[in-house]
């Protein structure tokens, strides 16, 4: 169980700050929210509290995890010149999994990707989102204005 104020990681969407517990209705069923701010775009989601551990809610990653996650970007990966859909499909686990590295990892390919051979639309809206998820929890652990944390990501990864 997470409190108000905790800073939680909401896989797909990014991190954010628990403002409120909340109980509502929804379609018929009352039940307890924790009513999660995400620093980017002003979003405010609601994610039952009963399914919390079902959908992978865990707490941000410490300020020596930020700085792992930086050494990661711009790192080289082994570039999958296989199957479109099957490298849109293991990009998406990696993004649905919560895991912050398997995020960096993304990140890293499709830029390393978009630089040597262009990326299709749906590869550069699944970057845009695994960005957004990777900035969202820097900006938590690095106490950061998200331009600030993008200026920096996309520094390493320019390299």
């Amino acid at each position: 169980m997470y409190n108000v104020g905790d800073k939680i990681v909401y896989p797909m969407h990014g991190a954010g700050v628990i403002e409120s517990i909340e109980e509502k209705e929804i379609l018929g069923n009352r039940q307890n929210y924790y009513v999660v701010k995400i620093p980017i775009g002003e979003m405010r989601v609601l994610i039952p509290t009963e399914n919390v551990n079902n959908i992978g809610i865990r707490e941000i990653i410490s300020e020596k995890d930020a700085e792992k996650v930086f050494k990661m970007l711009g790192s080289k990966s082994e570039i999958d010149t296989g199957n479109w859909n099957k490298r849109y499909r293991e990009n998406m686990d990696k993004i649905k999994s919560g895991n912050i590295y398997e995020v960096v990892e993304v990140v890293n390919a499709l830029m390393q990707r978009d630089k040597e051979k262009g990326l299709s639309t749906g590869e550069k809206k699944m970057l845009s989102s695994a960005k957004q998820i990777l900035i969202s929890e820097l900006v938590l652990v690095k106490n950061m204005d998200p331009f600030e944390i993008e200026n920096m990501i996309d520094g390493f990864l320019n390299h």
